[in-house]
């Protein structure tokens, strides 16, 4: 290809470089220079155009473009139309995109003059997506370099199509662990199968024990599961664990345990005969994409996963940044022998607007003689927290009297009657800096006293993860809520009549559990819990 300035009188049929604005419109880059675009140049003064012109052996932009473009586009893709030197490639289906890497870094390598770029290898596609395009740079490519490219990327790109699966689900069940995070569970993992066309076929929950585990892995194939996804109750942590042993017991074998990427560190994979077996890591009951998707996406598009393709996914498996992630130690001191103690807060909500106590003021009604909203603020004064805020908003000049002579911070809400959310982020914004974490206390639970707060705070672990401090009941989860401040974001986030409560169970790896007794769940909604408290309304 010949490129350069020449003359307007030599530039006919030449490619014009540039584009070039005149007075009644615009000469395009690309354009084939003809006797009339001659003549409109000239007669704009202009007396030389940059022009490309190709020779013997080069193939035109658009014609290399759409060839190589066609060549790489394997099963279940198509091409479009070139343009400026551009063909894109699309799916055609639904599945998993197949890319020969190797293939592709020859074709970029052959010729400055061809690009192909595409999105990840093993992307999820849909029908019409683009998965990647060919741009030839210049107006023109060398035929020998491009017959070079065509050899190299016959079919490098194609599209692992989705399978309908039946999937079983197997769960083990603990006392901790709640029905409704088991129900969502399986709702989101239907959403996951539903975008590549499959679905459950059967749930079975069982104890947390591995002969449990077997035998549902077992029954599930009987059913005629094409896949065994399970969901053990806490994490695995040992390849002895229960959802491993458990497929072992049930004459399954481990292909591999662990992942390099996180989110899905703690993922089991194997079978049993011919059926993949995942067994879950603790992340995968979010929405949130990791590991486990990556893993389920390939097996939905029958792709065979082996432990190098596992261990192989360290590079780019970091997704995100997750609160449950262990932080670096906090910095010792050369001469210190311990770590620096968490900062904790607290904040009481106190701005609700009590409408099942039908009138008085559930917060200032007394309690062994101290109003409700002065019993929760006083607890938290008497515990470890480095400071304390009260959320008012409903009648908020009574709950300021009831506490007025504590060393408390105020923050009044004015968007009270939206809900719980808004006396949150309240709460939060009314902190102080530098502190690690927050309780969130209700201000009408009278049994939560310093020392049931300051179990709370005892047991907040960020270093380890442990960032969600909740207490129980006979295992039933109550309040108050110790939250890092690594989760503050998310609070934030929340709208409506709801507080922080599905971010728990978003968070399952990050909750610590205490157990206080009955003052986790014992609070005042009406003049009957208030009566039965031994308090009376003023």
């Amino acid at each position: 290809m010949k490129f350069g300035p020449v003359p307007v009188s030599e530039a006919e049929n030449g490619i014009l470089a540039h584009s070039v604005r005149l007075g009644d419109g615009v000469l395009r880059k690309g354009t084939v220079l003809s006797i009339g675009d001659i003549s409109r140049l000239t007669e704009a003064g202009i007396d030389k155009v940059t022009v490309a012109r190709l020779e013997a052996g080069d193939v035109a932009e658009d014609r290399a473009a759409e060839r190589l473009a066609s060549t790489l586009a394997g099963d279940g893709l198509g091409h479009a139309n070139p343009f400026t030197g551009r063909s894109n490639i699309h799916a055609e289906a639904a599945g998993l995109l197949i890319i020969d890497g190797a293939a592709i870094n020859i074709c970029n390598r052959i010729d400055p003059a061809i690009t192909v770029a595409t999105v990840p290898a093993f992307s999820v596609v849909a029908p019409g997506q683009m998965a990647a395009t060919v741009k030839v740079i210049p107006f023109s490519v060398a035929e020998t370099e491009l017959h070079a490219a065509i050899e190299a990327g016959q079919g490098a790109l194609q599209v692992a199509p989705f399978r309908p699966f039946k999937v079983g689900l197997v769960a083990t069940v603990l006392p901790t662990l709640k029905s409704s995070v088991m129900d969502k569970t399986r709702r989101l993992l239907a959403e996951r199968l539903s975008r590549a066309g499959a679905r459950i076929l059967t749930e079975k929950r069982v104890t947390h024990q591995a002969g449990a585990v077997a035998t549902g892995i077992r029954s599930t194939i009987d059913a005629g599961a094409d896949l065994v996804v399970v969901f053990g109750a806490s994490a695995t942590s040992d390849l002895l664990d229960v959802v491993p042993a458990g497929l072992v017991d049930a004459g399954g074998k481990i292909i591999r345990f662990g992942m390099p990427v996180d989110p899905g560190n703690l993922l089991v994979f194997g079978s049993l005969g011919e059926i993949p077996v995942v067994g879950a890591p603790g992340c995968a009951r979010s929405p949130k994409e990791n590991g486990f998707d990556w893993i389920l996406n390939r097996l939905l598009a029958g792709v065979e996963v082996t432990p190098d393709d596992i261990t192989g996914l360290g590079v780019g498996g970091l997704l995100t940044e997750i609160v449950s992630r262990p932080q670096p130690r906090a910095a010792r001191d050369a001469r210190a022998t311990t770590v620096r103690t968490p900062r904790v807060g607290a904040i009481v909500l106190a701005a609700g607007q009590a409408r099942r106590m039908g009138g008085p003021n559930k917060l200032t009604a007394t309690v062994d003689g101290s109003p409700l909203v002065r019993i929760a603020t006083q607890a938290a004064i008497g515990s470890v927290a480095k400071s304390v805020v009260v959320v008012t908003g409903h009648r908020a000049d009574e709950t300021v009297r009831a506490v007025d002579d504590l060393d408390v911070r105020f923050a009044h809400n004015p968007d009270y009657a939206n809900g719980l959310s808004s006396s949150l982020k309240c709460g939060i914004a009314a902190l102080p800096p530098g502190l690690d974490a927050a309780v969130v206390l209700l201000a009408d639970m009278p049994r939560i006293d310093a020392a049931t707060i300051d179990r709370l705070i005892k047991s907040f672990d960020p270093a380890g993860g442990g960032l969600i401090v909740v207490p129980t009941c006979q295992g039933k989860r109550g309040n108050p809520v110790l939250w890092s401040r690594r989760l503050f974001p998310e609070l934030l986030a929340v709208e409506g009549d709801v507080g922080g409560r599905h971010l728990i169970g978003l968070h399952a790896d990050a909750v610590v559990e205490v157990e206080i007794g009955p003052a986790a769940s014992i609070d005042v909604d009406t003049p009957a819990d208030l009566a039965a408290a031994g308090g009376r309304a003023i």
